[in-house]
This record gives C-alpha cells, sequence and structure tokens, in this order.
C-alpha cells in the first residue's frame, strides 16, 4: 500500500477520441501555473498523445528560448500481452515509479489508454479523482450505461461504470480514501439538439445510480489542435507569459472554459486537502 503524498488524477474512459489527452495537458499545466509540483504519466505509449505534447512543449521552450513550466513525464510502453509474467512486471514498475513520484510530487496526473489492458486497470486503482471525458453524444454513452432505445431510459450500468465500481470497492476494502469520480460532457456542440438534451438527461440519471459528479467539458475548438503541435495550452497565453501569440475571441472563450473546467473539478481544493 502506497504512503501518498500526492494526490493522483487519473483521466480514462474504455473509449477512444474523447479527449482524454487534451483534458490531462491542460489539468498539467494550470496546476503547474498554479505553483505545484506536478509528475505526469502516459500509460498510451504505443500512442503516446500527452508524451508529445510534452515533448513539443520542450522544442518550443528551446527554439524560443522562454520559460514555461514542464512536469516530470514518464512514458509507460506496455508488454505485447506474450506472458503473465510481463504484464505482472508492467504493474509492478508502475508501481515502484507511482510510489517514487509520490514523495516527491504533489500531483500524478495519468493518462490512460482508450482500450483495456492491464496498465489501463493498474492505472485506474490509484485514482483519488477519476477525470472521464465522454463525447457529448447517445452513442458514446454505451461505455456507462445499457439505455433501453424505445424509452431512453437506464437499464443498467454498463462496463466501464462497473470497473469504476469495483476499483470503489477494492479501494474502500484497503482503507484507502474514496475515489471522486467525475464526468466531463467533452467535445460540446455549440447549438443546442434532441441529442444533446437526451444526454444530458442520460447522464442526470446515471450520476444518482452509480456516483460521479457531471461537468461540462471543453468544446470542439481547432485551436487547442493547433496548439498542441507547438506544445501550448492557451492557459499559456495570459499577458504575464512570455509566449508572445495574438490572442483572439477564439483564445479568450477557450480559456475560460478551461478555468471553469479547472474550477467545477476543484483542483486546489483537492490538492491542498490530500497535501495537508
Amino acid at each position: 500500500m502506497l504512503a501518498n503524498k500526492a494526490h493522483i488524477i487519473v483521466v480514462g474512459n474504455e473509449k477512444g477520441g474523447t479527449g482524454k489527452s487534451t483534458i490531462s495537458m491542460h489539468l498539467i499545466v494550470n496546476l503547474l501555473k498554479d505553483g505545484f509540483k506536478v509528475a505526469s504519466i502516459d500509460l498510451d505509449g504505443r500512442q503516446g498523445s500527452l508524451s508529445k505534447f510534452i515533448q513539443n512543449r520542450a522544442r518550443y521552450i528551446e527554439k524560443h528560448d522562454v520559460f514555461l513550466p514542464l512536469p516530470e513525464h514518464i512514458c509507460a510502453m506496455p508488454a505485447n500481452l506474450t506472458s503473465a509474467e510481463e504484464c505482472r512486471q508492467d504493474i509492478e514498475q508502475l508501481e515502484a515509479k507511482i510510489e517514487e513520484l509520490s514523495r516527491e510530487y504533489d500531483v500524478i496526473v495519468i493518462d490512460t489508454p482508450g482500450s483495456y489492458n492491464h496498465l489501463f486497470l493498474a492505472g485506474h486503482e490509484y485514482a483519488d479523482t477519476l477525470v472521464t471525458p465522454i463525447n457529448d453524444s447517445l452513442v458514446d454513452l454505451d461505455v456507462l450505461a445499457q439505455i433501453n432505445p424505445d424509452t431512453l431510459k437506464v437499464e443498467a450500468p454498463s462496463h466501464y461504470a462497473e470497473l469504476v465500481w469495483d476499483i470503489r470497492k477494492k479501494r474502500a476494502t484497503k482503507g484507502k480514501p474514496q475515489m471522486r469520480w467525475i464526468v466531463l460532457r467533452n467535445r460540446l456542440a455549440h447549438l443546442k439538439t434532441r441529442n444533446k438534451g437526451n444526454t444530458e438527461k442520460i447522464l442526470d440519471e446515471l450520476s444518482k445510480k452509480v456516483g460521479f459528479f457531471m461537468l461540462k467539458g471543453v468544446g470542439e475548438r481547432v485551436i487547442y489542435k493547433e496548439l498542441y503541435l507547438q506544445g501550448l495550452t492557451v492557459l499559456d497565453l495570459d499577458e504575464d507569459s512570455e509566449v508572445k501569440i495574438p490572442m483572439s475571441m477564439s483564445h479568450v472563450s477557450a480559456r475560460q472554459e478551461i478555468r471553469r473546467l479547472v474550477s467545477g473539478i476543484g483542483l486546489d481544493k483537492l490538492v491542498l486537502n490530500r497535501a495537508s
């Protein structure tokens, strides 16, 4: 059992393309800019979206000779699942790394793959806070709930919700604090649609059944992808920043969106409570 100092935030969903890495990198930069010592772990080493963002950021710093905060970053490449022994070694290495980082850092942000494997499960088991981005669409709700197609009522939790429930029970038996689970309605459309309204109602019903908090995530904005290539976020474009990129209304709206999200998650309070 880990003697954690760090608060561990896991960004996870058993589905790809929901914006996990985008959320992860903004949480990391926000925490760094607030003065916290942050480590990050990319458990999706094959795709490596978060790792590439960190690399892009380091290159931008060197190229432009500016100061931007960087986390201590680890990229984990999972075994090829050829043997149970290799999986066990992967998990032991992850545990050792988290234990080491927990003694030195205030927060560890773990970005997980978009499909189930042994590191996906192991990473989730360390979550003090689990953040699950989900596309704001009925199509993507299948990881959380079995939905009656005629009534659009939740019939039962689905595989990912059941996995989180099992992890919560396991944490309770080990005497660990209860995991806080936050589901983000991500990649929000700007227009109201019937699908959007139905999605919100279903998630609201499901949140009461399986116990998560629901928040608005981020919209589908080109600016996030453009800044990713430079290793930047909209949070790096403050007036006091050394990054001199002209601010547009799109930048301003995106920054407000991220700040609303961070405030909703309550990162500062979570980390400070853990540190005390």
